[in-house]
């Protein structure tokens, strides 16, 4: 049967600027760290691939050398006390039920399972946080049925296209059997780089962003039940949407051929390292 692949932030729930935001604002508090996000340059943050990567990001020589970091082994202690603390507000956040599932998100997830798909989420977030995120979006029912790679189990992060080769690998999938859905171009381009169908789900820091490549862009996965309606952005293989994403029309993305994809796709210098062993 086929796969339905998700990524977590921004595809299951909008998590980025109700979740992560506040909870790395918070983090930097708790440190005595002095940086506040605003949610313009947050926008810019969502960019790097990686809640520790975006920590490090912020790590002047000054501002490094002002909190007593004053080498390696200092930094990365550091980021790994931040990022888990970071990740204790994130799930605390998730559990209050600041963060509902996106329009559609159980719907396409029972149509799948009840038809015998495979679901699984491959994300760059913390583990503990995406399966937090997924049993609210989908249930603790539907969420047991997933596969989940997520966080440091790959060398190297979205766009690079290492945590969907490993979900692959492990799911024993073949790319023409599986369609992604991402939310944003460095999801698309880590897709498209493992050579799979992506059909984008656009979110409130991505809408702007280049898709060439995708097989459909949509506002949602749309929720008829709810009102709710797909709005169709961008449909190069001229799918019929009538209203929402079904399972239908992910059997007609995968029955389709790729749009081209965008020069150059990001492909991980590792994938080759990657394919014949577990990480």
């Amino acid at each position: 049967m086929p796969a339905l692949i998700f990524d977590c932030d921004g595809v299951l729930a909008d998590t980025e600027q109700h979740g992560h935001l506040p909870a790395f604002n918070q983090t930097f508090i708790d440190f005595n760290v002095p940086v506040q996000w605003s949610s313009e340059e947050y926008a810019e943050k969502v960019k790097i691939g990686g809640g520790k990567e975006r920590m490090r990001s912020i790590l002047t020589e000054e501002l490094a050398a002002s909190l007593g970091l004053n080498d390696d082994a200092a930094v990365s202690d550091a980021i790994l006390a931040w990022h888990k603390r970071k990740t204790e507000i994130y799930k605390g956040l998730v559990e209050s039920g600041a963060m509902p599932g996106r329009h559609g998100i159980a719907r396409i997830v029972a149509e799948a399972h009840h038809a015998g798909w495979t679901l699984a989420v491959a994300s760059t977030s913390a583990e503990p946080a995406v399966r937090a995120v997924l049993g609210h979006a989908v249930g603790t029912e539907l969420a047991a049925q997933f596969s989940v790679f997520a966080g440091d189990i790959v060398p190297h992060k979205k766009p690079a296209p290492d945590i969907y080769l490993v979900a692959l690998r492990d799911l024993e999938l073949d790319p023409d059997d599986a369609v992604v859905i991402e939310d944003s171009r460095n999801g698309m381009l880590a897709a498209l780089g493992a050579g799979l169908r992506t059909v984008v789900t656009v979110s409130g820091y991505t809408r702007e962003e280049d898709f060439s490549g995708a097989s459909l862009v949509v506002s949602s996965l749309g929720d008829p039940e709810n009102d709710e309606s797909a709005e169709v952005l961008q449909n190069p293989l001229g799918i019929d949407v009538p209203g929402s994403v079904s399972l239908a029309v992910l059997q007609e993305v995968l029955r389709r051929d790729r749009p081209p994809a965008p020069e150059p796709v990001f492909r991980s210098s590792s994938s080759a390292s990657i394919s014949p062993e577990k990480s």
